[in-house]
């Protein structure tokens, strides 16, 4: 596979350096410095090529001066995935027939910078992590595990018997986002770009919410829901973890100020 652009590259040095074969650098680029001194550090093989042969092989896609062959990425098994979450407070993000690469490679941005969510896709009619994720992605790959599963309802009933809380967005009949009380631990359901979450899917969802909108003419695509939902996530995980004493202004009541 190839890794393109400055920040996907950088990030991959420095969270997964061994998953590098070598580096291309446009010649004409004088401003990669700390790149070619992390592949120094590393053994990492570095090229300077004309900006043609980089724009050949990136297919005319920007660069922004660089190119790295990596190894093809790595899938992890299901199980695995889920034993980690649980012991780790990690939420798993089951996405249902997702066909947009541009959708996928923002939702693993998200998600590798909110740091504590790992993705499940299905290993048909679903898109998978290609160069074209990665670049959108900005090296949130390196922060997360993705597993490919044949039935993600199978998928999730699994996780339901190991205790997850599973929720689902969905655009009528439910809850907004707001007013409902998370609880964990929790995997998160999105589905497909056009159909949504499938009724197969939607029977096995403890809560359905709904991002709340004044416009209700307007709509948001699953990468832009998945990062609001997955805000929330984080918050009201954190507040969960908050106990009175930790909570200035409910010492002060008790006081009786």
């Amino acid at each position: 596979m190839k890794l393109y652009g400055k920040n996907p590259v950088i990030e991959r040095l420095k969270s997964n350096p061994k998953s590098i074969k070598r580096v291309m650098i446009d010649e004409n680029h004088v401003d990669l410095t700390y790149i070619r001194k992390k592949c120094h550090q590393h053994g990492i093989g570095v090229q300077a090529v004309p900006h043609s042969k980089i724009q050949r092989l990136a297919q005319n896609l920007n660069t922004q001066g660089i190119l790295a062959d990596i190894d093809d990425f790595a899938y992890v098994q299901f199980d695995d995935l889920l034993q980690n979450a649980f012991e780790k407070r990690r939420t798993p993000v089951f996405l249902d027939n997702l066909n947009d690469p541009q959708n996928l490679g923002g939702i693993i941005r998200t998600c590798g910078a909110l740091g504590v969510f790992d993705i499940v896709l299905p290993t048909t009619e679903s898109v998978s992590v290609t160069e074209s994720v990665l670049r959108v992605a900005c090296g949130g790959e390196n922060y997360l595990s993705v597993a490919r599963v044949a039935n993600i309802g199978n998928a999730i009933e699994k996780a339901k018997k190991m205790g997850f809380w599973i929720l689902g967005t969905v655009v009528e009949d439910a809850v907004s986002l707001t007013e409902q009380k998370l609880q964990f631990p929790l995997g998160l359901v999105m589905g497909s770009e056009e159909k949504g979450v499938r009724d197969i899917i939607l029977k096995k969802l403890d809560a359905k919410v709904m991002v709340p909108m004044k416009n209700q003419r307007m709509s948001l695509n699953v990468a832009h829901a998945t990062s609001i939902l997955c805000y929330e996530i984080v918050r009201q995980k954190k507040l969960r973890r908050l106990t009175p004493r930790s909570l200035p202004w409910i010492s002060l009541l008790k006081q009786g100020f």
